[in-house]
């Protein structure tokens, strides 16, 4: 109970409140060219400073009590004591989602805070290495992290990107390693599938949905994005929409892959769409059902645009189910609908980062708010290798994991407040 009686001490007899400002202002204080804010800027450091030598000459270990008590507040710090309690260790890895986790469109303007940014600058200056894993294209995510982190960092040799959910790592300053196409990997027949709906998602698309969609400049996964803001009501319709008919596009994909359409003789006819029924059911009506199955969320969307089959997924034939079972739909209200491959996801994506990165015993702190995410925290949990944390709107199998495990739920735009924790449990961690 040592530990815990120093902490109640520091937080008891301590202005910390007052501290962690002083420190606020010092860290994310504009650089601007004027000499009455240098002084001011100055002044606040000379405080600041003089503030922790009152902490730093009260504690034997007063340097980390110091540096805990200037970034994390009372109840922060006492949730990394009892991390240290649990786990025994410090996290010597980051892997982050960024959208909707690190920022946040309804909470910070879609950018990623300044105080989050330089918390991540501390992290890399301590030497732990930061994995950014994302949805969201490789260009995208290296812009604005040398925009945010600095073209330093980003290149140090320390930090990777997993992007596409998986389908790619891209690791700068690691010679031949740093960027693999994970996607080559995979067998031909499942590339072609993919080739296949990307050549014709666009083109063969209805007109409302022509207009209303754009694709996300993917290397391979096949995303629809709304062409409306993100949580809107117009975007909420589009993206149902499109999630209908990416399963349907998909279905005949794979069908003509598996030379499934038409084969049959009996019963063979059209439906509306044009759509060839093959013993009274359709290859579409097949693959909505199978997914319908593997997600509440799809099933509730077939449901409500009127396009759930009345069939059980255990009517899907065999050869089909292998290939769907290979090939993940995704559905993220009012934002995308997409299709990517499940041997290619953010755990293999993860798992390779962290061989480049030579991260050989990982306890990692994985932040994000998705399913693609969820699959990440699972893994880490089941190797006893790290500890999950989600914002508040996070899907509901994430939040559930979330508070099953250390119930670190962060508010909307506030992904700050769990790394200044992990930044004070890495401190006390280091303590005999």
């Amino acid at each position: 109970m040592e530990r815990y009686d120093l902490v109640y001490q520091l937080y008891d007899e301590y202005d910390t409140e007052t501290l962690r400002e002083y420190q606020a202002f010092v860290d994310v204080f504009p650089a601007i060219d004027s000499r009455v804010a240098l002084e001011h800027w100055q002044g606040a450091t000379e405080e600041l400073e003089e503030r922790k030598d009152e902490i730093r000459s009260g504690f034997a270990a007063g340097e980390t009590f110091a540096e805990v008590a200037s970034r994390a507040n009372r109840d922060q710090a006492f949730t990394a004591l009892d991390l240290e309690a649990k786990y025994g260790r410090a996290v010597n890895v980051l892997v982050l989602d960024v959208d909707e986790t690190l920022r946040s469109a309804g909470g910070t303007d879609n950018e990623i805070p300044r105080d989050t940014l330089h918390v991540l600058t501390e992290f890399h200056e301590a030497g732990v290495p930061i994995v950014i894993c994302t949805g969201q294209t490789l260009e995208n995510v290296k812009g604005f992290a040398i925009q945010g982190l600095g073209s330093e960092i980003v290149h140090s040799g320390d930090l990777s990107i997993v992007y596409e959910a998986g389908t790619g790592v891209f690791t700068p300053g690691h010679g031949a390693q740093t960027k693999q196409l994970l996607y080559e990997d995979l067998e031909e027949a499942i590339r072609n599938v993919f080739d296949d709906v990307r050549s014709r998602v666009l083109p063969e698309a209805p007109e409302d949905l022509r207009r209303g969609c754009h694709l996300q400049g993917n290397e391979f996964n096949v995303t629809m994005k709304p062409n409306y803001e993100t949580g809107s009501t117009k975007a909420r319709e589009t993206i149902d929409a499109a999630l209908v008919y990416l399963i349907d596009l998909l279905a005949d994909a794979v069908g003509a892959a598996l030379e499934l359409n038409g084969t049959a003789e009996s019963d063979e006819r059209e439906d509306s769409t044009g759509n060839r029924k093959i013993d009274d059911e359709t290859v579409i009506d097949w693959t909505r059902a199978f997914y319908a199955d593997q997600d509440p969320e799809i099933r509730a969307v077939l449901e409500g645009e009127g396009a759930y089959p009345d069939l059980d997924s255990e009517a899907v034939p065999g050869a089909l189910s292998d290939v769907l079972e290979r090939i993940d739909v995704a559905y993220y209200e009012a934002d995308a609908a997409e299709i990517g491959s499940l041997e290619l996801n953010k755990v293999v994506g993860v798992e390779r980062a962290f061989d480049v990165l030579d991260v050989d015993d990982p306890f990692a702190l994985v932040m994000g708010d998705s399913k693609s995410d969820l699959r990440v925290m699972k893994w880490v949990d089941e190797i006893d290798a790290g500890i999950a944390a989600a914002p508040e709107h996070a899907s509901q199998d994430t939040l559930e994991h979330v508070l099953g495990t250390d119930e670190l739920v962060f508010d909307r735009g506030k992904s700050v407040d769990v790394l200044r924790t992990v930044f004070a449990l890495n401190r006390l961690a280091r303590l005999e």
